[in-house]
C-alpha cells in the first residue's frame, strides 16, 4: 500500500498497516525533520523493523541529500533478518514503480562469519580466523610475496585490492549469505569487500559494537557523514553494552601472558635492530610528529585499535620516554610488574583512576602521559615489527587498553582489586577490574557526531531513565500501545498458591519449601492447562538450579513430565541450541514441552516463541541483579551522585525491563496469542507495575492482579477457550488494521487509487506481516 505522512509518500510492502506502525512512522519522521534524537517504544510483534525501514527508505529517496541509514542490531540472526526485510521492501518498491537508482544496502559482521578462504574459513574460533587472515593479507606479507615466491597470500583479497571501490559491488541489497555468494563467484573477499563499500552504501546493518565500541568504531564507522541516521534496534540494554565496551578485567593468567608477549616483543625489536634498523628509526621520526601520522596505514593494517576516541590526543607528539621501541617495551614490563605486585593483596581495594595513577607514580615513577599513549604506541610497534599473529598479543593489548583508559578518564571509572574471582571461591585468584560506571562515555561521540540517533525497542519503559543514563535529549519520546480487535495476550499476576502462601523470589523466602512447592504447583497446573510450549524464566542460573533440584526431590518434575517434556537452558551456548531445537521438535509433534530458562540469558534476548512454540511464559520472581556486587554498588553510587537516580529506582527499572523482555517473547504478532504469567507478589504493587511497558500495563486489569494458582488456571482456561473460537480477520479492519481510507479518517493521506481492500484477503496481509517477527 501507499500512503502519505505530511508530504512524504511511504511505500509499505503489505496490504494493511497497524495503527501503531503508522504512529511509529509519524514519530520517526518528526525526528528526521527536526534532525534530533528519538526514543520510541513499540509493542513486540507489531512489525517494528519493516515500519522503520519503510519510513526511512522513503525519506531517503524522496528528499534531496539521501541521508545514509546505519541500522545497529544485537545478533547476527537479527542482522540477517533486517537485511531480508530490506531486500523484500526494495523489491516491492521496484514493483510499485520506484526507481531508487544506485541503491546499495548491505550488512557487516566478523571475518569468522564472512570468510570464504578454503583454509581459513574452516577455523571455528573467531580470534584464530582473524590471526590467520592477517597472516595472508597484511601489507608487509604481500610486499614480501612479490619478491619471494614461497609466501602465501589471499587470492580473494588480492583481487579486491586490484579494483577501485566504486567497481566492487553492483547496486542492490545483499544479505550476509548473498555477500558470501558474490564473494565466491567474483573471487573477492566478502569481509573486506563490505568494509571497502560501506562509504558508498545507502543502508548499512551491523552490530551495536561497530558503532559504540571505540576499538571497532574507529576502523569501521569513522567515515559516516554527520547527517547519517543512526538506529539502535532492541536497545533496551544499550547502557550495559556501552559500559561493557569500556570495562576491562585482568587476572594473573592475563598478566603472565602479557609478560611472555613483552619478552617476544623484546626479541623482535632486537632482531629488527640488527636486520632493518631503518624501520625503527622511521617510526621514531613519525612518532615525534604525532601518533595519527604514525598510524596512517591502510585500514587492513590497523589491527590494534585505541580503546578511546580522543582525536586531540592522537595529534600530540608521543612522550619521549616511550618513543624508542626498546624504551617502550621496558616501560610495559615495568607497568605489568606493578600490576602483579598490586594483585598480591588479600583484601578488596577500590579506588578512583586518579588515585590509582598517583599510586603508580609514587611506586614506579611512571607518569600519566605515557600511560595514556600505551594502546596507540603498541599498535604502532606491532605494525612496525610486522606482527600478524595477534592472538599471542591479546593479553598485552588488554593491559595497554587498561593503561590508556585509566590515564584518560578521571571520572566515570573505578579500579577494583578483588582477591577472589567470585564470592563463592575459596582459592585465591585475584582479579583487577577497570569498571566503567558511566554509560554516556561510550555513546557520547555518537550523539555529538550525528544529527539523528534513534533508540527503539519493545521494552524501554520507564523511558525517562535512558536520557539520564546516556546524557542526551530526545526530540521525540513515545511509548505506543497495541491496538487489538481481540485481546490476544493475557498478563496475569500470581501472588500466592492455592494454599494462600505468598509467592516471591525475595532472598528471605526464595528457598522456603512452601514457596518452592507453590511455584512447582503453578508449573504443573499450567502444563496441564496450556497446549504446546511453555517457557519459564528464573532470575538467575543459581536460583534455577536450586529450585529444579528441590522440584526433583519433591516430585514436581515427574508431574510435569506427565504432560510435557522438560528442557533446560545452560550457560553453554551449544547445549542451549540443542535444547531449543529439541523443544521446538516437541512442540511441533504435539507432545508439548517446557523450557526452563534464565532472565538475561540467551533465550530471553532475541529468540522468539511464536505461535505453538510459546502459548505461555511464566516469570518466576523478579530478575534483580546480584546487589552485593561491588561494581554494581559503585555504579549505583555514581548514578545517584551524577544523575540523581536512586539505587532502588534503577534496580527495579533494570529488573522489570528484563522481565518485560522475557514475557514479550510469547507474542509475535496479532494473529498469535499467549499468556504472560508474572509469579511474584511484588508485581501486584503499583510502583512495580508502572515500570512495565505501556502496552503490557494497559492490559493488566483488576481481575488479573493478585491471583492464586487456581484462579490463574481458571482464567487461563477461559482465555484459551476464547482464543479457540473462529475469528474473522476482516473484523480487524479499521480497529487494529488500517487501509488507506482509515488513514484518511484519522487525519492522514492515503492513496485511495492504489488501495486493494476489496480485492485482497485481509488475512494474507496480516500473516505476511508476521514473517518479520518469526524466529
Amino acid at each position: 500500500m501507499r500512503f502519505y505522512i505530511d508530504d512524504l509518500p511511504v511505500i509499505f510492502p503489505y496490504d494493511y498497516v497497524y495503527p501503531e506502525q503508522y504512529q511509529y512512522m509519524c514519530g520517526l519522521k518528526k525526528s528526521l525533520d527536526s534532525r534530533g534524537h528519538a526514543m520510541l517504544e513499540m509493542p513486540s510483534g507489531t512489525g517494528k523493523t519493516i515500519s522503520l525501514l519503510s519510513l526511512i527508505i522513503a525519506y531517503q529517496q524522496f528528499y534531496p541529500g539521501r541521508r545514509k541509514l546505519v541500522y545497529c542490531s544485537r545478533t547476527v540472526p537479527e542482522i540477517d533478518k533486517a537485511l531480508a526485510e530490506l531486500k523484500r521492501l526494495m523489491e516491492y518498491r521496484r514493483s510499485q514503480g520506484c526507481e531508487d537508482k544506485d541503491f546499495l544496502g548491505l550488512g557487516l559482521t566478523s571475518r569468522k562469519n564472512l570468510c570464504v578462504h578454503p583454509r581459513v574459513s574452516k577455523e571455528r574460533k573467531g580470534t584464530v580466523v582473524d590471526a590467520k587472515c592477517r597472516q595472508i593479507t597484511a601489507s608487509w606479507v604481500r610486499n614480501k610475496a612479490k619478491t619471494e615466491g614461497n609466501i602465501e597470500v589471499c587470492d580473494f583479497f588480492e583481487k579486491l585490492q586490484a579494483l577501485e571501490a566504486t567497481e566492487l559491488l553492483p547496486t542492490g541489497v545483499y544479505t550476509l549469505d548473498d555477500l558470501m555468494d558474490y564473494g565466491r563467484t567474483s573471487g573477492m573477499c566478502p569481509y573486506y569487500l563490505a568494509r571497502r563499500v560501506i562509504p558508498f552504501a545507502d543502508v548499512i546493518i551491523y552490530s551495536f559494537h561497530y558503532m559504540v565500541d571505540p576499538k571497532v568504531a574507529e576502523m569501521v564507522s569513522k567515515e559516516f557523514e554527520k547527517d547519517s541516521i543512526i538506529v539502535f534496534d532492541e536497545a533496551h540494554n544499550i547502557d550495559s553494552i556501552c559500559i561493557d565496551s569500556l570495562s576491562i578485567d585482568l587476572n594473573q593468567r592475563t598478566l603472565r601472558a602479557s609478560t611472555d608477549s613483552v619478552e617476544r616483543l623484546t626479541e623482535r625489536v632486537e632482531e629488527m635492530k640488527s636486520q632493518n634498523s631503518e624501520k625503527l628509526r622511521d617510526e621514531y621520526e613519525r612518532l615525534v610528529d604525532g601518533l595519527r601520522d604514525a598510524l596512517a596505514a591502510r585500514e587492513e593494517d590497523l589491527i590494534l585499535a585505541n580503546p578511546i576516541l580522543p582525536d586531540k590526543v592522537l595529534h600530540e607528539a608521543i612522550p619521549g620516554n616511550i618513543r624508542k621501541a626498546e624504551h617502550f617495551v621496558r616501560f610495559l614490563k615495568r607497568f605489568i610488574e606493578y600490576l602483579k605486585a598490586r594483585m598480591r593483596v588479600m583484601h578488596v581495594v577500590a579506588e578512583t583512576t586518579p588515585s590509582f595513577l598517583q599510586h603508580i607514580k609514587e611506586i614506579t615513577y611512571i607518569e600519566r602521559k605515557p600511560l595514556r599513549f600505551c594502546a596507540e604506541r603498541l599498535a604502532s610497534l606491532v605494525r612496525t615489527l610486522e606482527i600478524t599473529d595477534l592472538e599471542e598479543y591479546g593479553a598485552l593489548a588488554k593491559v595497554a587498553a587498561f593503561a590508556t583508559l585509566c590515564a584518560t578518564y578521571d571520572t566515570g571509572f573505578m579500579v577494583l582489586f578483588e582477591p577472589y574471582e567470585s564470592d563463592h571461591s575459596t582459592v585465591p585468584n585475584p582479579v583487577l577490574h577497570l569498571a566503567c560506571l558511566d554509560a554516556a562515555i561510550a555513546i557520547k561521540p555518537v550523539f555529538q557526531r550525528f544529527h539523528t540517533v534513534i533508540i527503539t525497542s519493545g521494552t524501554l519503559s520507564p523511558m525517562e531513565m535512558y536520557p539520564k543514563m546516556l546524557n542526551f535529549v530526545p526530540i521525540v519520546q513515545e511509548s505506543l500501545t497495541m491496538t487489538l480487535a481481540r485481546q490476544c495476550f493475557a498478563p496475569l499476576v500470581v501472588t500466592r498458591g492455592s494454599d494462600q502462601v505468598t509467592m516471591s523470589s525475595k532472598f528471605e523466602v526464595r528457598n522456603d519449601p512452601a514457596v518452592v512447592r507453590n511455584y512447582g504447583n503453578l508449573l504443573i497446573e499450567m502444563a496441564r492447562a496450556v497446549p504446546d510450549g511453555i517457557v519459564a524464566f528464573f532470575p538467575s542460573y543459581l536460583y534455577m538450579e536450586s529450585i529444579v533440584a528441590m522440584w526433583n526431590e519433591n516430585g514436581v518434575l515427574k508431574d510435569v513430565w506427565k504432560h510435557k517434556l522438560i528442557f533446560v537452558e545452560t550457560p553453554d551456548a551449544a547445549e542451549t541450541s540443542v535444547a531449543l531445537q529439541n523443544y521446538r521438535t516437541a512442540c511441533n509433534n504435539g507432545r508439548g514441552a517446557v523450557l526452563l530458562s534464565v532472565a538475561r540469558g540467551k533465550v530471553s534476548e532475541g529468540i522468539d516463541f511464536d505461535h505453538n512454540y510459546g502459548r505461555a511464559v511464566i516469570m518466576f520472581g523478579i530478575p534483580y541483579q546480584y546487589t552485593e556486587s561491588r561494581i554494581l554498588k559503585a555504579r549505583l553510587e555514581f548514578m545517584r551522585e551524577t544523575h540523581q537516580i536512586r539505587e532502588n529506582d534503577f534496580l527495579t527499572f533494570d529488573a522489570l525491563r528484563h522481565a518485560s523482555q522475557c514475557i514479550g517473547r510469547v507474542l509475535r504478532g496479532k494473529t498469535d496469542y499467549g499468556l504472560m504469567v508474572l509469579a511474584d507478589k511484588r508485581y501486584s504493587r503499583s510502583d512495580k507495575r508502572s515500570k512495565l511497558p505501556k502496552w503490557i500495563n494497559t492490559c493488566l486489569t483488576e481481575t488479573s492482579l493478585n491471583l492464586s494458582t487456581d484462579m490463574a488456571v481458571a482464567l487461563t482456561r477461559k482465555f484459551l477457550n476464547l482464543m479457540a473460537q473462529p475469528f474473522d480477520m476482516q473484523a480487524q479492519l479499521g480497529v487494529s488494521m488500517w487501509a488507506n481510507e482509515h488513514i484518511v479518517q484519522h487525519g492522514g493521506r492515503g492513496d485511495i487509487v492504489s488501495n486493494a481492500v476489496a480485492a485482497i484477503d485481509g488475512a494474507a496481509g496480516i500473516e505476511a506481516m508476521e514473517v518479520e517477527e518469526v524466529f
